[in-house]
């Protein structure tokens, strides 16, 4: 195998767990994507349409501070990318994480984590928005597969 990276962005702690698992299975570093600004209970209240999350979705263009940056990128052939479902795609944050990060000639897989919703639109939203970077699969994990489903998605 290449070597691999595991990002993630993780509100409530759930794609983190998953994000560790995943990278204990297929032997890879862990990143995770932190907003300079944490986001709070009330910031991920879908249902109020002035919280931070609601405002951030509804802009196309918003990007969220990241405290980091992954200083050695070019090492990494693999990038898996993980991220709680937020109005069926990816939060904002994950588009600042690909912007800030050179993923081009990497093999990108997307996970995320969500109660009900696919990656589909997820997935394929990125690769809409991103079409010079090679997107390879996207799955939804609940955090109960085994190592195996891991290494075989990653295969």
């Amino acid at each position: 195998m290449n070597k691999i990276l595991v990002t993630y962005f993780s509100a409530s702690g759930v794609t983190k767990k998953v994000a560790t698992k995943i990278a204990n299975a297929v032997i890879g570093d862990l990143f995770e994507i932190e907003p300079v600004q944490k986001y709070t209970l009330e910031d991920l209240d879908w249902t109020n349409k002035q919280s931070r999350s609601t405002i951030e979705m509804n802009n196309k263009y918003f990007r969220p501070k990241v405290l980091n940056k992954v200083s050695n990128i070019d090492e990494y052939d693999t990038i898996v990318i993980g991220f709680p479902v937020w109005w069926y795609t990816a939060p904002t944050i994950i588009n600042t994480f690909i912007e800030e990060n050179n993923l081009e000639g990497k093999n990108i897989y997307v996970f995320v984590t969500s109660g009900g919703s696919s990656s589909d639109r997820s997935f394929r939203d990125l690769k809409n928005i991103y079409k010079n970077l090679n997107f390879i699969s996207s799955k939804r994990f609940t955090g109960k597969e085994d190592n195996n489903d891991y290494i075989n998605w990653i295969k």
